[in-house]
């Protein structure tokens, strides 16, 4: 089994990423890093085995326009859970379709035994990311087992061997996910610890993608009408993440994306399930834990660099939201 990428702008590059299937029932963590220095980009690959589970997580940072030929060949039945965090994914396969994986989508596809992959990926901003779970049948079915209606669906598929979809449509990254991915590629445990913290994950990332399938699958959005409004919704949300420190307000932010203020309050509701600025506080809460946990700012500069007027009015946000004051998980 091997992933291979070549660029297309340049014939001699090739990278053949080998993986064995003996990795995924390791009862021992299995941990792979690889950092590559290329002439277009700098790359970063790190890899989790454990019990019929494989992660991995890739970040390439480009120093020009950059698309790549990617080709996977399958020699196992595995369920993946596909995260997109930049730039796009075109995937097709013998089945003759093809599935395009845009920035900040995510998905759960089973793919059969002997089914061959390939496609493009290109980077955005000049930058490409992306985070995947992949399960055997067997450790993915005993996770999942009297899940909800969207997983017992997706589970009769896999049983009976049948290339599926858990979603027809690819769903929008939450913060809840994004907060996710970020605590597993910096995760700080080891060996033992490390593959139970990995494994809490797994099943929490399975937990969210069938809560955000359902919350998908109910009555279409009565404000967007059109996927233009849909798109601009995105981009708002990707607008907020960028400048949590300074935010624009929300009439400038509707001026940014093209929708009027009204369907910006009632379209961005309807898609995060949250307001603008009560999903920028979530996302800068979150943002502000995982600061505390990984670097050696202090308090006051964690605030001020997210835009709180003051320490005060920080603590105070992250208390509530969290339960203890930053101070605490800071010792």
């Amino acid at each position: 089994m091997a992933f291979t990428i070549k660029n297309i702008a340049e014939p001699n590059f090739q990278h053949l990423n080998h993986f064995f299937l003996t990795g995924f029932d390791s009862p021992k963590l299995i941990e792979q890093v690889q950092k590559l220095q290329l002439d277009f980009a700098e790359v970063h690959f790190s890899e989790w085995y454990f019990d019929g589970i494989r992660m991995g997580y890739s970040d390439w940072r480009c120093r020009e326009p950059t698309e790549l030929e990617w080709q996977y060949d399958i020699k196992a039945e595995l369920i993946t859970f596909q995260a997109n965090l930049h730039g796009s994914v075109f995937i097709n396969n013998q089945q003759q379709t093809q599935q395009i994986f845009g920035n900040q989508q995510h998905n759960l596809f089973y793919a059969n035994t002997d089914d061959v992959n390939e496609g493009i990926l290109k980077c955005d901003d000049l930058r490409l990311s992306m985070f995947f779970i992949q399960f055997t049948k067997a450790a993915f079915l005993r996770l999942t087992q009297g899940a909800n209606e969207s997983l017992n669906r997706f589970n009769d598929s896999v049983l009976h061997g049948h290339p599926s979809l858990l979603s027809p449509t690819n769903l929008p990254l939450n913060a809840a996910m994004l907060n996710l991915i970020h605590n597993i590629v910096n995760c700080a445990y080891t060996e033992g610890l490390k593959k139970m913290y990995l494994l809490s994950k797994s099943i929490e990332f399975l937990v969210l993608q069938a809560e955000a399938c359902t919350l998908a699958q109910q009555p279409a959005y009565q404000h967007l009408k059109t996927k233009y409004d849909e798109e601009c919704i995105h981009y708002a949300r990707e607008y907020l993440l960028n400048h949590v420190e300074n935010p624009p307000s929300l009439s400038e932010l509707a001026k940014i994306i093209g929708l009027n203020e009204y369907k910006l309050k009632r379209g961005f509701k309807e898609v995060f399930g949250n307001t603008v600025f009560g999903y920028l506080a979530e996302a800068r809460l979150e943002i502000a834990k995982n600061e505390i946990l990984d670097s050696k700012k202090n308090i006051s500069q964690i605030a001020a660099e997210l835009g709180y007027s003051s320490v005060q009015h920080f603590s105070h946000a992250f208390r509530k939201k969290f339960g203890f004051s930053p101070n605490k998980l800071k010792t």
